[in-house]
């Protein structure tokens, strides 16, 4: 690879959580280099912290899915990449339509409303931990706490049945697999479009307190829009914690210090959760704009239509704006980091995400004064295969 140019994105990481290093390195590398897409086209990468603020932010480069290409091979996504939007899927659109349906669903997510929720979060967290604590160890803390907290508490919000939720999760990981098919992912999205548009039904006729009745109540989004925003909220709402919780334990586990640090100092939490969610950076390929308009940057012409990958690992590894940014460091003061994007398009439930964090990392080591990997290192199976970056199992013992 010469250093403006990268022939493919590499995936290759040489530790579990450092992005690959041909992303990171040499420290003076380009923040904007020509990328070569899996079907040939030629495009563009950005690494560069400052440089992915601006692209995330500028209104010249679009989110809509006609325009998207898988800066890695995922025939999954064939059948929603190069056409319009699905109904609701707010994240492949452009304003006004991505301004309409995200307003309905932001006051569901606010500071405010996840202060209320902590009650909720916190009888959840600790029900699980009493149910590992029952156990016999080894235990994985994936099945055990990382995936059941986050799914319960989205199913609680939206106000999906509980019994929907193992269904939902085969789908959900289906959409998000790097290796399956066309077919599949059709499948699995018809079936979670067809069970949220039941929902959304059955909350017209008999309104609850969630939000899928809310929006089916107000009137101001269609059936079809309020299927396909909860399909997205439902699937990415639970994997991106649950990734979040169990590669952030791997990690506090493999650096015993910041993980004493935390457990002495619980007022730490703030801090530690969002130095976890910059080092570890689970969006693992970035995020794809594509420019509308030729648009100068950094002295280089990218023509319209050319796609944009914004690598948020790499941007989050910038020693431009986090000094020594490959150590984990639990009291480092992190504002800015891109984990949950920035601009119009940033995470619409990083209050969530954060509070769930908030909760469970300090009731876990406060529970397991000894929690140790139940495997070596190396046999922690990673999901290197999957659209958000963490772990499929994580053995522990105590």
């Amino acid at each position: 690879m010469i250093r403006d140019r990268c022939p493919s994105l590499p995936t290759r990481r040489d530790d579990p959580f450092d992005p690959p290093t041909a992303l990171t390195e040499p420290r003076d590398a380009p923040p904007l280099r020509r990328l070569r897409y899996p079907d040939g086209h030629l495009g563009w990468l950005v690494t560069g912290h400052a440089l992915a603020r601006t692209v995330l932010a500028d209104a010249r480069f679009s989110a809509r899915s006609e325009f998207k290409r898988a800066p890695v091979a995922r025939p999954g996504v064939e059948p929603f990449y190069g056409a319009p939007a699905l109904a609701g899927w707010l994240v492949d659109m452009d304003p006004p339509a991505h301004t309409r349906i995200r307003r309905q669903l932001a006051g569901t997510f606010t500071a405010r409303r996840m202060k209320a929720l902590r009650p909720r979060v916190e009888h959840l967290v600790d029900a699980h931990l009493t149910s590992m604590a029952d156990a016999r160890p080894p235990v994985d803390l994936v099945s055990a706490l990382a995936l059941p907290v986050p799914s319960l508490v989205i199913c609680e919000l939206l106000g999906v049945p509980e019994r929907t939720r193992p269904a939902f999760q085969q789908d959900s990981a289906t959409l998000f697999s790097l290796t399956a098919s066309a077919v599949d992912a059709s499948a699995a999205m018809a079936r979670l479009d067809g069970l949220l548009r039941e929902l959304t039904e059955d909350k017209r006729r008999r309104p609850d307190d969630g939000l899928l009745s809310a929006l089916a109540q107000n009137g101001t989004l269609s059936t079809e829009e309020i299927a396909g925003a909860g399909v997205l909220l439902l699937t990415a709402g639970h994997e991106t914690t649950a990734s979040s919780l169990s590669l952030g334990t791997f990690a506090l586990l493999r650096h015993p210090d910041q993980l004493d640090r935390l457990r002495k100092d619980p007022a730490l939490v703030d801090l530690a959760v969002e130095e976890l969610l910059r080092y570890l950076t689970i969006f693992h390929f970035g995020v794809p704009r594509t420019p509308l308009e030729d648009v100068t940057l950094e002295g280089r012409l990218l023509r319209a239509g050319e796609s944009v990958t914004v690598h948020l690992p790499a941007a989050n590894r910038d020693p431009q704006r986090f000094p020594d940014p490959h150590v984990l460091d639990l009291g480092r003061p992190t504002a800015g980091h891109l984990s949950f994007g920035f601009g119009p398009h940033q995470c619409l439930g990083q209050n969530l995400a954060r509070l769930e964090m908030r909760v469970a990392f300090p009731a876990l080591l406060n529970r397991f004064p000894t929690l140790a990997l139940a495997v070596p290192p190396g046999e922690v199976p990673l999901s290197a295969d999957m659209g958000f970056y963490g772990v499929h199992r994580l053995p522990v013992t105590w």
